[in-house]
Formats: structure tokens, C-alpha cells, sequence
């Protein structure tokens, strides 16, 4: 799935605190090497390897997050419930589960692969590019939320109805992403079959 969208990611360290690399990716979505984080999102930022992950709860409703405004691209639009970047030789889902630590402060259980081939471009009102293939997942919330400032300003669980209603009605609030991802997640609407569902 390519898409390109138009209405901007971040440096970092990992946990040993060095600095944080991402993979660079052929077209084919081959590996060909990597790239410290910190540099990688520019006005030419190449294709590289990440995920999104869409969290659900007990009761149904998904967790959407509003990006910091320090955020170097798209900062204060509303998204889905947080991204990253796997690190060379790291399973996705074990980045799943770190990325929801290092930006909400909680852990997910039930990772499912939604959207395999997800693919977008996207460029932000200062020129910064998103150029990733992006599988996308879903999870289940396994404790409060307590986000990082730094990464997220805000937090809202809300019935999927409603937020397929919010990103139709107002697009530009939303991530480019979020706003590829909805449809190909509810192809029926969010009344129809959803991501959870068809897991």
C-alpha cells in the first residue's frame, strides 16, 4: 500500500543510552543499512522501516494521542496510539512493546499484525517527510496510560465510530497517517468489521 499525503519524527537514544539508528530499506523493502534517528527525517528523509499501533481496550474503545508540540513533524496533531522504528535485528513486536513504554508508560498485550503492507509518504507544512513502510498493529492496554510529555500531550480513548467520524470531518487535525490507516482498518466504516474483529 503506497500513499502520499501532504497537510512532520525524532532524534533519541536507546536505552543504553546510545544513540538510536533506524533501518534504511530498498525499495523492495530490503534491508540496506541504517541511520541515526536524529538525522533521518528531512526534506529528503529515505524509506525506512517502522510501525503504528492501534490500542484498543477492554470495552472496545481505541486510545488516540495528540503529538507533542516539540515534536519536529506534525507537532500537536491528533494520531494513532503510538509509532516507532524497530532497531536492526529487533523484533517488531518487541519494539511494539518498548515503544509503549518509552511513550505512554504502560504495556500491551495481544499484538496483531492489522495492516502488513502498509506503506506512506508524507510531507509536513515544513517540508519534513515521513517515507516509511509502515506495518500497522493492533493491541490491548494492559494498564493506565501515563504518557511522556515530551512525546504526548494528551491521550483520549474513544469509540472507533466517533473517530472515524472526527478524521472524515476534519482530516487536517489528524495524522496523514491516521488518516490512510482508518479506512483500510474500518473498510466498512467502524460499524462494519474492525481491526479487533478480524484478528
Amino acid at each position: 500500500m503506497t500513499s502520499e499525503a501532504r497537510p512532520g519524527a525524532q532524534g533519541g537514544t536507546d536505552e543504553d543510552g546510545g544513540a538510536e539508528v533506524v533501518v534504511l530499506l530498498a525499495e523492495d523493502g530490503t534491508p540496506i543499512g541504517t541511520q541515526d534517528k536524529a538525522t533521518v527525517h528531512t526534506h529528503h528523509t529515505p524509506l525506512h522501516l517502522a510501525f503504528s499501533t492501534h490500542v484498543f481496550d477492554e470495552a472496545g474503545r481505541i486510545l488516540v494521542t495528540r503529538r507533542a508540540l516539540d515534536k519536529k513533524a506534525w507537532p500537536g496533531v491528533w494520531t494513532n496510539s503510538f509509532c516507532g522504528h524497530p532497531a536492526p535485528g529487533e523484533d517488531v513486536e518487541d519494539a511494539v512493546r518498548r515503544r509503549a513504554a518509552q511513550e505512554l508508560g504502560f504495556s500491551v498485550r495481544e499484538i496483531r499484525t492489522a495492516l502488513p503492507d502498509f506503506r506512506y509518504r508524507a510531507v509536513d507544512a515544513s517540508g519534513i517527510v515521513e517515507n516509511e513502510i509502515c506495518p500497522v498493529y493492533t493491541a490491548v492496554a494492559e494498564k493506565p496510560v501515563s504518557p511522556v510529555p515530551e512525546e504526548v500531550m494528551d491521550v483520549q480513548w474513544v469509540d472507533p465510530a466517533q473517530l472515524v467520524a472526527a478524521v472524515a470531518a476534519t482530516p487536517w487535525a489528524f495524522s496523514p497517517w491516521l488518516t490512510l490507516q482508518l479506512p483500510l482498518l474500518y473498510p466498512q466504516g467502524a460499524g462494519g468489521p474492525g481491526p479487533r474483529d478480524a484478528a
